[in-house]
């Protein structure tokens, strides 16, 4: 497959990389000729200095024979315009567009096929929105996931004070035999850990696990994590994504303060939203906190374009006693460090892209995509196929690679959790656990007999 990626930052650098790792044919254009110089470096794709929203630029990075452009710089128009030059000067499969203007999304949304024939739209803040919703609905998890159109849940999460640290795995199973979940990956001191029968939980281990929606909450109840349901939630920042967390938010009837540093911004603000308190001044402020009663709130959230800023304001929040603290932080290296430093909760809009892209990039009947922590570990979910290698076979006996592990099997309105024995049938939905390393292995099994494209 040759894929166009237009823009270097940080969306498209990551997915340069994985693509690159997959052996797919990469062009990454970028109109900063030093990043560019900086990335050749480290990836193995070729680049290619220019705009992606000129015609010739995008003739010699090979739009002619491009399977797919995905189009992820910082300027929506940008982006907006290397689709429509796909569209209209080649046979591109796929156009893929990030699209940050809340006017620009909604007409994409609306005019995206007719006009511009985008076949994907990814507004980040808005994936940010959702990524938050997930986080304060369940107050005990780090990172929370959807599959099945959000009736399986994968919840990330430290194991801290547990009653069950020093118990196996298998112990704990036998202590809650009705569990419907399924520990799928351990981090241990920043390495990947196959889960097993025999495996002890220890402290500060990270575990993935799987559930139904419904079973989510009863999961980090078993390992004594909080699970009481948010009433008062302090946003900052008033960007477009703290005005769309503060609509939802208010949308459920949750009590919402929002901290905004621009006066202007505020003014704006409270014309928009119906009940949220809107604050001037600045949410890394331990007097704001203080005077606002930060220790009786039940969520920080800090959704600034600044991570450092989101960082600072959620510790701050914490040691002033607010029971969860999200922080809104792209970066992968920050990942590992955040339950350490005492931040609850990532919100990460970054990796929300990334796994919407990865949908159309998957081979096999490719559901849902998404990174996971660090993104040494990828989860998704496929469709099994009467002709694919996974179907009509115990899973014991599907030769996947070493850490691959069928976390759940939902078959019609049931959701199993997957076993040895378990046999899939055509039509399953499969979600799949495995090493980043391991993804062409795994892809070349799912991929027997299937094709791509209907």
């Amino acid at each position: 497959m040759k894929v166009i990626i237009i823009g270097a930052g940080e969306v498209g650098y990551h997915i340069a990389d994985i693509l690159s790792k997959e052996k797919q044919d990469v062009i990454l254009v970028d109109r900063d000729e030093e990043r560019l110089n900086e990335l050749a470096e480290t990836l193995d794709v070729m680049t290619l200095h220019g705009s992606g929203s000129s015609p010739e630029v995008l003739k010699r990075a090979g739009l002619a024979e491009a399977d797919m452009v995905i189009a992820v710089t910082d300027s929506d128009e940008t982006n907006m315009v290397a689709c429509l030059l796909a569209s209209t000067q080649s046979r591109v499969s796929f156009k893929i567009a990030r699209i940050r203007n809340p006017e620009l999304d909604e007409y994409s949304a609306i005019f995206g096929k007719d006009h511009l024939n985008i076949n994907l739209c990814i507004n980040p803040e808005r994936e940010a929105v959702k990524n938050a919703l997930d986080l304060i609905e369940f107050p005990g998890a780090t990172e929370v996931t959807d599959f099945h159109e959000g009736r399986i849940k994968l919840i990330g999460f430290p194991v801290q004070n547990s009653a069950l640290t020093g118990k196996t795995l298998r112990q704990v199973r036998e202590i809650h035999p009705d569990s419907k979940m399924l520990i799928t990956s351990i981090i241990r001191d920043e390495m990947l850990v196959e889960p097993r029968g025999d495996s002890v939980i220890r402290e500060n281990d990270y575990f993935f696990a799987v559930a139904a929606a419904e079973e989510a909450k009863e999961l980090l109840r078993l390992f004594g994590r909080k699970t009481d349901p948010a009433r008062r939630v302090v946003i900052m920042g008033g960007g477009n994504t703290g005005r769309m967390l503060a609509e939802a938010l208010e949308g459920k009837g949750l009590d919402v303060k929002l901290i905004e540093k621009r006066k202007d911004r505020c003014r704006f603000l409270a014309e928009r939203l119906d009940r949220a308190v809107v604050l001037h001044g600045d949410g890394t402020s331990q007097d704001l906190l203080q005077e606002e009663n930060i220790r009786d709130m039940d969520v920080f959230a800090a959704v600034t374009n600044d991570e450092e800023a989101n960082i600072l304001g959620a510790l701050l929040a914490k040691r002033l006693g607010v029971k969860k603290t999200l922080a809104l932080i792209n970066r992968v290296e920050y990942m590992p460090l955040v339950s350490r430093v005492g931040i609850d909760g990532v919100i990460n809009p970054r990796h929300a892209a990334i796994s919407k892209i990865l949908h159309y990039v998957r081979r096999g009947k490719i559901v849902t995509a998404a990174p996971l922590h660090d993104e040494r570990v990828e989860a998704f979910e496929v469709v099994a196929l009467e002709t694919s290698e996974i179907t009509s076979r115990p899973v014991r006996d599907i030769a996947f690679p070493p850490g691959t592990v069928v976390g759940a099997v939902i078959r019609g309105d049931q959701m199993m959790i997957a076993g040895g024995d378990t046999v899939i049938r055509p039509g399953d939905h499969v979600i799949i656990f495995t090493f980043r390393s391991s993804i062409p292995q795994v892809e070349k099994i799912l991929m027997v007999k299937l094709e791509y494209f209907e």
